[in-house]
């Protein structure tokens, strides 16, 4: 009996050709989702049914033509080009765990890197005729089996009240050596499954300290949390000296861009977690972050007891490694067992971003009305060229619901507020709300204007941890006292 043989894998200048097996030939595909990834076939070999229609924005693709399992299978089928959106019969590989999945743009999707993954797969063309044979339609949701396929679960919004984009920074040293490291993974596990991980909430990378750092996985590696514990158990303990300071500065310099997931006007946190006490000096490492906007938590476990003090640089590492020292940003275990009773006042800190103030700005910490004159002696186009003033102002601030804020209120004798402080969270929406203002015309009146706007727009957000700031747009004098309501808005502001 002749094999068939078909080409699965080519790396450099080597194919790797596998065997067939008779009577395959007529084996019904599984109907899968977009979603399905690799690892939820556990099959050395199958024949797999992609639906159409899936978004490639959406897709999680890790590698090209070897990819991790993780990755979407339709995905990863789209960007080899097995198949193109309208879906159709994959056949998937099983392959073994590697090191590097590559970055490579093709077919309308950017796959991702990932440093390393426990298992692989590659995919090809299903036989064309597959697709007939089952006579179900591509949506089936049910495999020949005849047990039912897991719903398809959407992408989670997370916690929306828990906005950071966080970087965990474990200790990969000899210091703690092997057992005490996974036991640390476990506890990071933990930390992460409660803080509600999704695509509004937050995301979370890793990086390890060892002789030399290494970013495992960035913040747009994984947007929910079962995908991050993934990643979390596969992390390989590295050894060599504790360099802390030296992985806490490559973690500022270089984890949190815009290339690797970090989101404007959401706090940048590291949370490093210390077995002991660090190798080299963390306090210039610690100034680093702090230019860098990133906020330092330090998770210490197990100080060093009074015979190990010599060995340390710096017996005050924690107070000058944090974002302030005021108590908020250290703390303290024990050890690494039973630590499940600390994960919650660990996650609480970490979701109070009015806290975070390595993170404030005067570009995504501050609430600013703008009182816009709307009297008659403005006319209408230079009322336009002061909404295209304001529109400017607005664009260089962060915008976003715990970021910056803007309001808007247009006044003649009377007054208008056009949008509050809590109407909307996005520049976008600010500057398309400001650029269809409506020209009021009347006559002047500043100090009333003044007086609503601080009564009106501030009134309500009195209690928020930013600054306030009240901008006057006019051309000329009003025909009221400004001088009394101004002053009472400086006392209002104290």
């Amino acid at each position: 009996m002749s094999a068939a043989w078909i080409p699965v894998l080519c790396l450099g200048v080597c194919l790797l050709l596998l065997p067939e097996p008779a009577g395959s030939e007529g084996a019904v595909p599984i109907a899968i989702t977009c979603f399905t990834r690799g690892l939820d076939i556990r099959k050395e070999k199958a024949d797999v049914l992609c639906p159409g229609g899936c978004a490639l924005e959406e897709f999680s693709v890790f590698g090209n033509i070897v990819y991790a399992s993780v990755s979407s299978i339709c995905g990863a089928a789209v960007h080899r080009g097995v198949i193109s959106n309208s879906g159709g019969p994959v056949r998937i590989y099983s392959l073994p765990g590697r090191e590097n999945y590559s970055s490579v743009a093709a077919n309308g999707i950017q796959s991702q890197t990932l440093s390393r993954w426990s298992a692989s797969f590659t995919v090809t063309k299903g036989k064309s005729g597959t697709q007939e044979a089952t006579g179900q339609a591509v949506s089936t949701a049910r495999p020949p089996t005849g047990k039912r396929l897991k719903k398809t679960p959407e992408k989670k919004t997370g916690n929306k009240d828990c906005k950071a984009d966080i970087a965990f920074l474990i200790d990969g040293s000899f210091n703690i050596g092997q057992r005490r490291f996974n036991l640390q993974k476990n506890f990071v596990g933990k930390v992460a499954l409660m803080l509600g991980i999704g695509t509004e909430g937050p995301h979370v990378g890793l990086v390890q300290a060892s002789e030399h750092p290494k970013i495992e996985f960035y913040l747009k590696n994984f947007t929910s949390a079962k995908d991050v514990l993934f990643a979390i158990k596969e992390v390989g303990f590295r050894g060599g000296n504790s360099n802390t300071g030296k992985a806490l500065k490559h973690t500022a310099q270089k984890f949190f861009t815009a290339d690797t997931g970090v989101r404007k006007g959401i706090p940048k946190v590291v949370v490093v977690f210390i077995d002991g006490w660090p190798s080299d000096d963390i306090e210039e490492a610690g100034i680093v972050a702090r230019e860098f906007g990133v906020n330092v938590f330090i998770v210490s476990v197990a100080k060093p007891i009074p015979e190990e003090l010599g060995m340390v640089q710096d017996v005050a590492f924690v107070d000058k490694a944090v974002c302030r020292n005021n108590g908020f940003f250290s703390y303290h275990m024990p050890n690494w067992f039973g630590t499940t009773k600390y994960v919650k006042p660990l996650v609480q800190k970490l979701c109070t971003h009015e806290q975070m103030m390595c993170s404030k700005t005067c570009y995504n910490s501050v609430n600013i009305a703008f009182l816009i004159d709307g009297s008659s002696s403005v006319g209408d186009s230079n009322f336009r060229l002061m909404l295209e003033f304001v529109s400017n102002i607005a664009k260089t601030f962060e915008i976003s619901d715990i970021g910056a804020k803007i309001a808007a209120v247009q006044f003649t004798y009377d007054q208008r507020t056009e949008f509050s402080f809590t109407d909307y969270s996005t520049k976008e929406n600010i500057l398309a709300v400001i650029r269809n203002i409506r020209y009021m015309s009347g006559g002047t009146a500043t100090g009333e204007a003044i007086s609503f706007t601080v009564r009106n727009v501030f009134g309500p957000v009195r209690d928020s941890p930013n600054k306030n700031f009240l901008v006057i747009v006019t051309d000329g004098q009003s025909y009221d006292d400004v001088r009394g309501p101004a002053a009472a808005a400086h006392d209002a502001a104290k």
